[in-house]
């Protein structure tokens, strides 16, 4: 449990009253009751009003506000409101205010907006921290601290290039092995001197040209945010050691490692901001890989919004029910909070937009409020039952930030290669299939599963491949693709034929890759079938050119000068079998190979569901709840059979055959 005061899901999220005159406070009280809130998250972006100079801070008013929502049965989710430096901050120190790309010095205003390495913003971070924890660690309302909010923001200034070659000077000891490690001998950017080295940016191209050295100072960037976070996370534990701090991750992306922030947060949490078109099993993975980044711990949903966003490009509403889904859909997933922002709509400014339970007309007569409402008591009826079950799964998909930047940054071989979409696509794989899969890092221990998937595998970090040798050696199955094995950690080519040290494993050697243009298709022909793969599939991006060494061939290249070269094969390892897709394969050859290999290993779904259908389950001693979860506009069926089940959610017994509305949610018990 995140912490033991509030026993049940966690129903609240983005509370901004510092906007709004004291009066509107009480009806908010009023009205967060009456949507089953127990959580606000406040003051997210209020260091300027706590701290009006640097000499001078007012926490009067957040007093009002904490003893308020204290006195309403109401729990904080206390934000440091470091994620906006005040005016006077920016105005009086040179340091504080980062520099971007371009080598241009931003001028104060947005938020995180910030350098990451500014010695004053660091020390009156830290402060605020500190005094925060100090006035409110027995407040009877704090619940868990929010350090910052949605950190990311990247500096090239002096002060990140110096700290850059310290970085430097702690990994590779010397000059002569950063040399040897980013392969400087390329276009004569050789170094003697530590000073010599000035970031990758946009001003040398050097974020380009030299992947080794974009790479690390991705890495280096990454490091120093987390160097801010940790120095609020010390202050804030020194002074309230068993308050859970956390902070909260702005969705998939590859701006921060976020293995490394996920070992650093007592316990994860994101913002999940999906466009009203984006594939569920998007969503679902991205819950997945949260869940992950505290080997399966439950996570935070700390924002969504309640209707609409108001920053994409069609801000649509979420049709009725959505809401309710998606937030069940998390909680599926792994979490144990559902929160929005925001709960009141802001009148001015950039968000003035963007959803919130309470709407500008300020009542509870809305569509919106009246959904959230009616799942605050759901919640509520819930209680406990939910909270710390597990998510049990069987399959792992490894999904790496490095690579992530490396497969983006490097030059070649096809600039519609993206990371993220392959792997989307073969964890959609098992997701429309209803198999549970945990994302994890290539650098976790994966040797429980019994099937491991690391599409675009193309960089290999230290034992990575060792370990994945050892999981194929005793019995598990491994399956990679095309441009994986290329390259080390600093994106250097590992010398002696593709798929590097992944060769022996997968049994093949790859010769040449070659990069289709947008309009051009191969296919891949199965021979004989191979369980569920069979007949001929369309294939695109990139073919490799590969010969055999000791694995079989399942397909072929249908066409062009090298048809008849396998496309898709396996190989033989110990107990276990290693397979490899040299291509990028319509949908349905993922589908049908993934559905083998989940029989073969007696991997099934919970049950029979039509399509759009999810099922998800989470396990808590010996209790087993799944969820049922419609993502159709349409009502669909689930097939129970002759087993008995109890739908938490309107305590009805069901079985056989059973219809649920469009949009609609079953959490099932066996009776």
């Amino acid at each position: 449990m995140i912490n033991t005061k509030l026993k049940q899901i966690w129903y609240g999220g983005d509370y901004n009253p510092d906007q709004w005159p004291e009066e509107i406070w009480h009806e908010d009280m009023r009205l967060f009751k009456e949507a089953g809130i127990n959580v606000v998250t406040l003051p997210v972006f209020s260091w300027a009003k706590l701290q009006p100079s640097e000499d001078t801070y007012d926490f009067g008013w957040l007093d009002k506000l904490l003893n308020l929502i204290a006195e309403n049965g109401i729990y904080a989710c206390l934000a440091t409101s470091t994620a906006a430096q005040p005016a006077w901050m920016s105005r009086k120190y040179e340091d504080v205010l980062p520099v971007d790309v371009d080598g241009r010095k931003r001028t104060h205003g947005a938020r995180t907006n910030f350098c990451p390495n500014s010695k004053t913003y660091r020390r009156l971070s830290g402060q605020l921290a500190r005094k925060l924890a100090e006035r409110y660690k027995d407040h009877p309302a704090l619940l868990i601290w929010h350090i910052n909010n949605e950190y990311g923001t990247h500096c090239y200034c002096s002060s990140c290039a110096a700290e850059f070659r310290e970085w430097l000077k702690v990994k590779y000891e010397t000059i002569e092995r950063l040399n040897a490690e980013w392969n400087m001998s390329f276009w004569g950017h050789t170094v003697y001197e530590w000073e010599e080295i000035v970031p990758p940016s946009n001003l040398n191209g050097d974020n380009r040209n030299f992947q080794p050295m974009a790479i690390d100072y991705k890495r280096f960037m990454s490091d120093s945010i987390l160097g801010c976070y940790q120095i609020e996370y010390a202050e804030l534990k020194a002074v309230t050691p068993d308050i859970p701090i956390t902070t909260n991750i702005w969705g998939l992306f590859n701006g921060l490692d976020l293995k490394k922030w996920g070992e650093a947060m007592d316990v994860v949490s994101w913002d999940s901001y999906p466009q009203m078109n984006e594939p569920m099993g998007n969503v679902a993975m991205r819950h997945d890989y949260m869940r992950g980044l505290k080997d399966g711990k439950p996570f935070m949903l700390m924002e969504q919004t309640p209707s609409q966003q108001n920053w994409q490009p069609y801000n649509s509403l979420k049709r009725p029910g959505v809401m309710r889904l998606w937030s069940y859909q998390a909680v599926a997933h792994g979490a144990d909070t559902v929160m929005f922002f925001q709960l009141r709509r802001s009148f001015g400014a950039c968000e003035k937009y963007h959803g919130a339970v309470i709407e500008h007309v300020g009542h509870e007569d809305t569509r919106v409020f009246r959904e959230c409402a009616a799942l605050g008591r759901e919640l509520d009826e819930l209680g406990d039952r939910l909270l710390d079950s597990e998510v049990h799964a069987e399959v792992a998909l490894l999904f790496d930030i490095d690579t992530w930047n490396a497969v983006e940054i490097t030059s070649g071989p096809s600039v519609d290669l993206n990371y993220l979409d392959q792997a989307q696509k073969y964890y959609k794989a098992f997701y429309d299939q209803n198999v549970a899969i945990d994302v994890l890092s290539p650098l976790s221990d994966f040797s429980k599963y019994k099937i491991v998937v690391a599409p675009v595998l193309y960089m290999l970090k230290p034992g990575v491949a060792e370990r994945i040798e050892a999981f194929v050696q005793n019995g598990g199955t491994f399956i990679t693709t095309f441009f994986s094995g290329i390259v080390n950690e600093n994106d250097l080519v590992t010398l002696g034929g593709y798929p590097g040290k992944l060769r022996n494993l997968l049994g093949l050697w790859v010769e040449e890759i070659d990069s289709l243009l947008p309009d051009m298709r191969n296919s891949v022909e199965i021979g004989e079938a191979f369980g569920h793969v069979a007949g001929t599939y369309e294939c695109g991006l990139l073919c490799d050119l590969l010969h055999l060494e000791g694995a079989r061939a399942i397909g072929t290249y249908g066409k062009d000068f090298y048809a008849g070269m396998p496309a898709l094969t396996v190989n033989a390892f110990g107990s276990g079998e290693a397979y490899y897709v040299a291509t990028a394969p319509e949908q349905k050859l993922l589908a049908d190979l993934i559905q083998t290999l989940c029989a073969k290993h007696q991997i099934v779904a919970p049950f029979t569901a039509a399509a759009g259908v999810e099922l998800a389950q989470r396990v808590k001693g010996d209790q087993v709840y799944t969820f049922v979860l419609n993502h159709n506009s349409h009502q669909s069926t689930i097939s129970l059979e002759n087993v008995s089940y109890f739908d938490l959610l309107t305590n009805r017994q069901v079985s056989g055959t059973v219809e649920i509305e469009p949009h609609g949610v079953m959490i099932l018990q066996k009776a």
